[in-house]
């Protein structure tokens, strides 16, 4: 290939990559105790951690709610079988999104895919073909590094209590032996190439699908197939391209993600994970309106996805709807003030909220009242006689009779607001839900 060839493949390559590895970071933080959706805390392979506080600002993770209490269960299934059992949870919503090593969302445990009674699944790795004899369901794991991402609805500071008390019945049982963990990449080569040569030890131990082979020869001619590692004593031009390549691929993905060129009005965040395309287990909905069926725009897709929102759930189970602009096109900022009213508020049938974040990195927005979301469970929300609700977005108090409609924003800098529905109703999986403008008044 010429070089300008040669970029271009590291280019796509990187892309393709990028939520591979950036998902298999956030996974092996939580055994190390680096994962901050846990707050420091060491989560040994199948073993569950339970949030006991719903996350604040110092939760530097990108986009996480501030409506749930999460669970987490990193999976290494190397070893073999490993069983976790559900509560019943007596009504109240709750979700385990299990994310496999390239961030396909694989299957759903909870309210809307297996209801709220007790229950028992037994995860099992790729290719196992033993038998389960305890009665639990089977889910097949695409890969053998994964990861349960458990979320429990929390009806304010009260109900934690009762939240606690059902999180301390989730329990994982691991039925095999010993974990191999995420594999590491050889020692001893250029800075810029490390990301490269963990990409080639990741596609090793965790194949593309057969359906991406396009993708897969492109990878094998930046030397990311093989055995041994082409990188530690590269050719010049190869090292040169695979060094734009990945400037150029995390720039595509920041402009896409929006973190250089945000779009006007909402975004409509309801097909951003539908690029599973090979492995539907329970609780997923394996159809063509939840598929995006061109493999290049569903790779370019996982990585905006995973830049923007790790771990977001399929628009079935929730929707995402983020902003970065007022109703006049310029981007909201924090400098200024804002309304926002919801006419009717949002239909879901386990809840909705607003959640405020940073920009770039979609961090929850410190606040002098600790207030990072607003919506259905919020105490005190004021609701017009026609069921509309108005928010108000600033960083100063809009004044006792607004404060309980008060989405605090940062004192300076752009944020960017997003709006969740679990379980949302029909009008907003299908668009018809009329999402309203945010106004500026302080002009």
């Amino acid at each position: 290939m010429t070089d300008d060839q040669l970029v271009q493949a590291a280019t796509r390559a990187y892309v393709y990559g990028y939520p591979l590895l950036y998902n298999l970071d956030e996974i092996g933080k939580l055994p190390s105790g680096r994962g901050t959706l846990a707050g420091g805390k060491a989560i040994p392979w199948n073993t569950v951690w339970c949030a006991r506080e719903l996350l604040g600002p110092s939760a530097e993770f990108v986009s996480p709610n501030n409506d749930t209490l999460y669970l987490l269960v990193p999976l290494d299934l190397s070893g073999g079988p490993v069983r976790i059992d559900v509560p019943d949870t007596c009504g109240r919503y709750y979700v385990l999104q299990c994310v496999d090593a390239w961030t396909n969302n694989f299957a759903y445990i909870g309210s809307r895919a297996t209801g709220t009674a007790a229950g028992s699944f037994t995860f099992v790795p790729p290719g196992w073909d033993g038998a389960v004899a305890d009665g639990s369901t089977v889910v097949r794991a695409p890969s053998t590094i994964a990861v349960i991402v458990g979320r429990l609805q929390v009806d304010g500071e009260a109900d934690l209590p009762a939240v606690h008390a059902l999180q301390d019945r989730f329990t994982v049982m691991a039925t095999g032996t010993g974990t191999a963990g995420i594999p590491e990449p050889v020692e001893g080569m250029a800075e810029d190439l490390i990301w490269w040569e963990r990409l080639r030890v990741a596609l090793a131990a965790f194949p593309p699908p057969e359906g991406d082979a396009p993708f897969v020869a492109v990878l094998g001619r930046l030397g990311l197939l093989d055995a041994g590692s082409p990188y530690v004593d590269p050719d010049p031009a190869l090292a040169a391209a695979l060094a734009a390549g990945a400037e150029a691929g995390m720039a595509m993905i920041e402009q896409l993600a929006g973190g250089s060129a945000p779009p006007e009005g909402w975004s409509n965040a309801t097909h951003y994970f539908d690029y599973n395309l090979d492995h539907f287990e329970i609780g997923t909905i394996d159809a063509p309106e939840w598929k995006i069926e061109d493999r290049s725009k569903a790779a370019v897709t996982r990585a905006v996805a995973a830049r923007a929102g790790l771990w977001g759930n399929h628009g079935y189970e929730a929707c995402y709807a983020p902003i970065f602009r007022d109703a006049d096109g310029e981007l909201l900022d924090g400098a200024h003030r804002y309304e926002v009213t919801f006419a009717p508020a949002p239909p879901a049938d386990a809840f909705w909220s607003l959640t405020m974040y940073d920009v770039p990195r979609f961090y929850l927005v410190d606040n002098p009242i600790d207030r990072y979301s607003l919506g259905d469970r919020s105490p005190g929300l004021q609701y017009g006689d026609d069921g509309s609700v108005t928010l108000y977005l600033q960083a100063t108090s809009p004044g006792p009779e607004h404060e309980a409609n008060w989405l605090p924003t940062p004192a300076e800098g752009t944020f960017r607001p997003m709006l969740r529905a679990y379980q949302p109703g029909a009008a907003l999986i299908d668009g018809t839900y009329p999402m309203p403008p945010i106004r500026r008044t302080d002009r």
